[in-house]
């Protein structure tokens, strides 16, 4: 059996990220989304989800390149050294691992920052479904350690797993060979996150597709992965939206990449001979 969660990043950063979650999930091509607890949209994503019964939301834990929902003083190791009075996470994935890997970040305070995400999207109605995080860094040990602890405590049960297995590697033929190499290196994550997960006692997926596409994900690609895709259960990691005024205020490099994400989510996946399911649907 082929089973598929399409699962939108970023809800609630802007209005036209909204905007096509609300569209792609009644369409049928979207079945899932994780919302960022501080994103300027984050109140009218609440109430656009409370309207999409067939939508899984989970929890878009943000700890780098943006806003925390803690204040800096509760959380300093999470703050960006180079500007603390500003109150924001390190801007850069680069300089959270480095701090992270030489003992600067504080294993607690990552964990009461994701319990007060979690709990943020609580307080407004959503029952979460599961917790995945910005670029990904729980795959990283002493990041997942804590996330999972939040979760257990909040009540979370699913987990992304974000580790591409080599047949959708092999299936997205328009990455580079640098951002290629880069999540293979990652993968030696893998077998840890795995470990970590079971002994938790959380649900996750066999992996995660769409990652190495970031950007590049267009319907040739798409059909490329479900063409390639084997019986187990996956996530198409997405990223649609709408280019419009506000996205390009945002600090991201996804631009006119949502829109061609949105098309080809249109053109591929209602029609897609899979089952379609999202995290809170797992078992």
């Amino acid at each position: 059996m082929r089973r598929l969660i399409v699962n939108a990043d970023d809800f609630g950063l802007t209005e036209g990220v909204n905007a096509a979650v609300v569209e792609l999930n009644r369409a049928g091509a979207l079945t899932s989304a994780t919302l960022m607890a501080t994103a300027n949209s984050f109140n009218e994503a609440v109430s656009d989800a409370k309207t999409l019964p067939s939508l899984g939301v989970g929890c878009h834990i943000v700890l780098v390149d943006g806003t925390p929902a803690l204040p800096a003083d509760k959380i300093p190791s999470l703050i960006d050294p180079s500007a603390p009075n500003n109150g924001q996470f390190r801007p850069k994935l680069s300089g959270f691992v480095t701090d992270l890997l030489r003992g600067r970040i504080s294993d607690s305070e990552i964990e009461v920052e994701a319990t007060a995400q979690i709990q943020k999207l609580k307080a407004a109605g959503i029952a979460v479904t599961h917790v995945d995080t910005h670029k990904h860094t729980h795959m990283f040990p002493r990041v997942l350690r804590p996330l999972l602890r939040a979760a257990l405590a909040c009540g979370v049960k699913a987990i992304r797993n974000p580790f591409e297995p080599n047949w959708s590697l092999n299936a997205t033929a328009n990455a580079g060979h640098v951002r290629k190499m880069q999540v293979r290196l990652l993968r030696s994550q893998s077998a840890s996150f795995t470990q970590e997960v079971t002994r938790a006692g959380l649900l996750t997926t066999d992996g995660a597709i769409g990652v190495l596409a970031t950007g590049t994900l267009d319907t040739q690609t798409i059909r490329s992965l479900l063409a390639a895709m084997p019986d187990g259960t996956w996530e198409l990691v997405c990223h649609p939206g709408y280019n419009d005024a506000a996205l390009q205020q945002e600090r991201t490099r996804l631009l006119a990449s949502r829109e061609v994400e949105r098309t080809a989510l249109l053109e591929t996946i209602p029609n897609a001979d899979v089952e379609r399911i999202h995290f809170g649907q797992l078992s």
